[in-house]
């Protein structure tokens, strides 16, 4: 099987640690045709802020289109052409308006040894960023690399390694120049149930710092999963997720700082909608 792109690599872990907590209140509704049209509009509360978005996706064959507008008046339009030209191959153009040095090209390339991501901004003095995995799925290296045109400096040197097999998957990632040292693992323990637990150490050698943080998710039944992480600064979090409608969840997620419990609780709710 292929290895994926570098963003693929230790994602298990990450989506298991991180995905749909949050402490803000959000809402979404999706409609779709059977044209290949979604819209989706969402709000979110942040504090005393309120942020929306509304989305458009269009598809056709091998064809989509999106277009997004916020609150701050940001446009963004992507096209992604899948098979473009070749099996495998996959372009996308992304522009954000009224930035005009928005612009960005990108390729993706999925074969059974490697999977290569190229992306250029579309402006004179564009970031260029190149990112490649090779190997298979049970073992493969990967490398990150972004190069500023206009200052003609490496932004970005990155690597990673990933072990796969049925049950586990381990990560090790080498990033900020080499500054920062990330290990992960993710292990399902229960295929049945999906339970699952992971964990996340990050080490900064110019701080001489490091953050451990442990979580796992088990599912209540077949539309009902409950989350837990903490770390080693005491902060603990967790979720209760129900998919009360096929697609459509009700997320309930809190956060505690066990050494400060009386004033630091925060509690988010999540509702997506979708028919």
């Amino acid at each position: 099987m292929a290895p994926g792109l570098y963003t693929d690599i230790g994602k298990k872990a990450r989506d298991l640690l991180y995905k749909d907590y949050n402490t803000h209140q959000k809402f979404s509704l999706t409609t779709c045709s059977p044209h290949g049209v979604a819209i989706t509009a969402a709000g979110t509360r942040k504090n005393e802020s309120i942020f929306g978005e509304l989305h458009t996706q269009i598809k056709n064959k091998k064809l989509m289109v999106d277009v997004k507008a916020n609150s701050e008046s940001d446009l963004l339009t992507t096209i992604t052409v899948d098979e473009f030209g070749t099996p495998g191959l996959k372009s996308i153009l992304s522009l954000v308006v009224p930035d005009q040095r928005s612009g960005k090209l990108e390729l993706q390339y999925l074969h059974e040894y490697a999977g290569v991501n190229a992306s250029i901004g579309l402006n004179p003095n564009p970031m260029v960023n190149l990112s490649g995995v090779f190997g298979i799925k049970a073992l493969s290296v990967g490398v990150d690399v972004s190069f500023d045109t206009a200052t003609s400096n490496f932004t970005k040197y990155n690597a990673a390694l990933s072990l796969t097999s049925p049950d586990l998957i381990a990560s090790l990632h080498l990033n900020n120049h080499g500054d920062t040292l990330v290990a992960s693992y993710y292990h399902l323990v229960k295929h049945h149930s999906g339970t699952a637990v992971g964990a996340e150490l990050s080490h900064s050698v110019s701080r001489n710092e490091s953050t451990l943080i442990f979580g796992s998710q088990h599912s209540l039944d077949p539309h009902t999963t409950v989350k837990a992480r903490f770390n080693n600064y005491g902060m603990a979090s967790a979720l209760v997720q129900h998919e009360w409608r096929p697609k459509s969840f009700i997320t309930i997620s809190g956060e505690v700082d066990t050494k400060a419990i009386e004033r630091s609780t925060k509690v988010g709710l999540s509702l997506l909608l979708k028919h």
